[in-house]
């Protein structure tokens, strides 16, 4: 009896070790989930580290092109052939003037021509010039969007210490009205000779700005003088 109470008390210690080796096991932290890698950029989030791409050209507006058109004409009156102090020449001297004032300031250019050919000598030029007061020339071709342009140079030669006739007609050919008009003018001698207060009388309503007077010669012999006598002008007024 003693044997069997012995036994039937194994059994019940076995069955006890048994149930308790039995239960859920606790996860251990290396094979369950980890924290997330807070180095790995988040998921559709910009990557900050990498090159920035290449930025696209500014393209011009409507205000920038523009600005860009130029509000400033040369106008000038410019013979050829037989000059005086000059002889005969291939390019009038104040041409050459004009041509300096236009590449310095970006201006445009308008050559001012007559419908008839004057003539090629000097003695022809002088006849012609004294009729045209009682018969002015016709001026061929005009200029573009007059309205456009604030500033006109305006060039010449002086003839009879005045301005020429060509000149006169192109004046009251456009109204001037706000304009600032700037003469030069090519000379044997003279200057300006007043023809700036001439002018002034034909547009009153423009301003008149100070005027340059080189000499014809040393417009067409000496373009290093003329150079520097332009650009220094340009520069005392504000336009260079």
């Amino acid at each position: 009896m003693r044997k069997l109470l012995s036994l039937l008390l194994c059994a019940c210690l076995l069955l006890t070790v048994t149930a308790c080796s039995g239960g859920g096991t606790t996860e251990s932290p290396a094979s369950g989930s980890s924290h997330p890698d807070t180095t790995q950029q988040p998921e559709n989030e910009p990557d900050e580290s990498a090159s920035p791409s290449e930025a696209e050209p500014e393209q011009p507006t409507d205000e920038d092109e523009a600005a860009s058109d130029s509000n400033i004409l040369v106008a000038y009156f410019s013979l050829t052939g037989e000059q005086y102090e000059v002889g005969v020449i291939e390019k009038g001297n104040t041409e050459i003037v004009a041509e300096m004032i236009a590449d310095a300031t970006g201006a445009d250019t308008f050559k001012i021509e007559s419908t008839e050919e004057y003539p090629t000598t000097y003695d022809g030029l002088l006849d012609i010039s004294r009729k045209e007061e009682d018969d002015p020339p016709e001026i061929a071709g005009t200029v573009d969007n007059m309205d456009g342009y604030d500033t006109i140079f305006l060039g010449y030669p002086i003839w009879w210490g005045d301005t020429p006739t060509i000149i006169k007609v192109f004046l009251q050919s456009y109204d001037f009205s706000g304009k600032t008009i700037i003469p030069f003018c090519t000379h044997g001698g003279s200057g300006l000779a007043g023809t700036d207060r001439t002018i002034g009388e034909l547009c009153p309503d423009a301003t008149i700005g100070e005027g340059l007077a080189i000499r014809g010669s040393t417009a067409q012999n000496d373009r290093d003088s003329t150079q520097e006598s332009v650009a220094e002008w340009l520069k005392d007024n504000g336009y260079i």
